[in-house]
C-alpha cells in the first residue's frame, strides 16, 4: 500500500508538471523557440510513458499481482519501447540544437526554423515507432509455453525473453542490432557535440557569457545523464546475479521517477519558465479583476 500511494502521488505530480510545461510553451510567446519546443515534446513523452505503465502497475500492487492478455502485454511493451527510443532521438536533437546555438549562433535562426524543428520531431516519432514494430513482431513470434508468470511490474524486454521457451538468440541479436541506430548512434552524436560545446564555451572571454552558455546546457546534460545511466544500468550492464528487487527499483526509476524529475530540472534554474509561470498566474488574475 505504501508503494501504491507513493507511485500514485508521483504519477499525479508527473502529469501535472509536464502538462504545465506543455501549456507554458504553447501560451507564452517568450517560449516559442526551438529549445522549448523540444522540451514540450519531451514532456509529451514523459506523460505517455508512465500512462502506458502506471495504471496497470497500480492495479498489480493493489491486488498483489494481476493478469494481462498476450496482446495487452505486447502492446504495453511496444509503446514503452517506442517512447524510450523516441527520447533517445529527441535528446540527440536537443543536443544538436544546443550545438548550433552555441557554436554557430549567427546562423541559428536560419538553421533551426519552425518547419525544420517540426520535421526533426515527426521523424523521431516515426523512426522510433517503426524500429520497435520490428522488435515486437520478432519477440511476439516466440513460443510462450510455460506458466507465463512475469516477475516484474510491467511487460519489459528481459522478463519476456526469460519466460519464453524458444531459442531467444535471434531475438536478442535483433535487439542488439536495433540498439545501434536507436541508442549507440545518438550517444555518438551527443558526446562529441558536448565536447565541442564545452571547448567553445571555455573560449568565451567574459565570465558572464560563459555562465549563461553553461546554464542553457546544464539542464539538458543532466537529463541526458540520468536517462542514459538508468537505461544502461538495466539493459547493458550484466544482470546475472542481480537481485530481482534491484531490477524492479531500477525499472521504477526510468518509468516513473525520471518523467517527474525532467520538468523539475528544466524549470528549477530556468528564468524563462518562471517568468512564463508568473505571467500565466498573474495575467489570469489580472483578467479576473478587470
Amino acid at each position: 500500500m505504501l508503494l501504491f500511494c507513493l507511485i500514485l502521488v508521483v504519477y499525479c505530480g508527473t502529469i501535472c508538471g509536464n502538462l504545465l510545461i506543455i501549456i507554458l510553451v504553447s501560451t507564452s510567446k517568450n517560449l516559442h523557440t526551438p529549445m522549448y519546443f523540444f522540451i514540450s515534446q519531451l514532456s509529451i513523452s514523459d506523460i505517455l510513458l508512465p500512462t502506458n505503465i502506471v495504471p496497470n502497475m497500480l492495479h498489480i500492487l493493489l491486488n498483489n499481482g494481476g493478469t494481462i492478455t498476450f496482446i495487452g502485454c505486447f502492446t504495453q511493451f511496444y509503446f514503452f519501447g517506442a517512447i524510450e527510443a523516441f527520447e533517445c532521438f529527441l535528446l540527440t536533437v536537443m543536443s544538436y540544437d544546443r550545438y548550433v546555438a552555441i557554436c554557430n549562433p549567427l546562423r541559428y535562426t536560419s538553421i533551426m526554423t519552425n518547419a525544420y524543428c517540426l520535421k526533426l520531431s515527426i521523424t523521431s516519432w516515426l523512426v522510433s515507432f517503426s524500429i520497435l514494430l520490428i522488435n515486437v513482431f520478432t519477440i511476439s513470434s516466440l513460443d510462450f509455453c510455460g506458466p507465463n508468470i512475469i516477475d516484474h511490474l510491467f511487460c519489459d524486454l528481459l522478463p519476456l525473453l526469460e519466460i519464453s521457451c524458444s531459442d531467444t538468440f535471434i531475438a536478442e541479436l535483433e535487439v542488439m542490432l536495433l540498439s545501434i541506430p536507436s541508442v549507440i548512434i545518438p550517444m555518438m552524436i551527443i558526446i562529441p557535440s558536448y565536447v565541442i560545446i564545452v571547448f567553445t564555451i571555455l573560449k568565451i572571454p567574459s565570465s558572464t557569457g560563459r555562465q549563461k552558455a553553461f546554464s542553457t546546457c546544464s539542464s539538458h546534460l543532466t537529463v541526458v545523464s540520468i536517462f542514459y545511466w538508468t537505461l544502461f544500468s538495466v539493459y547493458v550492464f550484466p544482470a546475472k546475479g542481480r537481485n530481482l528487487t534491484i531490477s524492479k527499483i531500477l525499472s521504477l526509476l526510468y518509468t516513473v521517477f525520471t518523467p517527474l524529475i525532467n520538468p523539475i530540472i528544466y524549470s528549477l534554474r530556468n528564468r524563462d519558465i518562471w517568468k512564463a509561470i508568473k505571467e500565466l498566474m498573474f495575467g489570469h488574475t489580472h483578467c479576473q479583476n478587470l
